[in-house]
């Protein structure tokens, strides 16, 4: 249910951002969502498509980058993806993780006219 505030959060940024501009439309907004960051993708784009009505983002599309999760393994230092939602560096076996990239969830950019 947090896709709801964020939603809402992102296209109040993106109308004030295009009123500041004195863009008469927006037309995409880009997102970076991270896979460990909770954020449902289908949910913010169901809240957007109700949300967007009868303002100038009307019209726009969401654009998603998905940022796949990315961890250290603080023992020996490698780097590594997150595999079938197991949490022990492959190199080692150690336990002890560092997130170093897929929590991110902001605006990137939008584009208007």
């Amino acid at each position: 249910m947090h896709e709801l505030a964020i939603t809402h959060n992102i296209l109040n940024i993106a109308l004030d951002e295009a009123q500041a501009a004195e863009a008469t439309e927006i037309t995409r907004i880009n997102l970076v969502i991270g896979e460990l960051s909770g954020v449902v993708g289908d949910s913010v784009q169901f809240y957007f498509d109700f949300l967007k009505k009868d303002s100038t983002a009307e019209k726009a599309v969401l654009d998603f980058k998905m940022v796949p999760a990315q961890l250290k393994c603080r023992d020996c230092q490698i780097d590594f993806s997150l595999q079938n939602s197991l949490w022990v560096c492959p190199n080692c076996q150690g336990t002890s993780i560092e997130v170093i990239a897929g929590r991110d969830c902001y605006m990137e950019s939008i584009e208007v006219e």
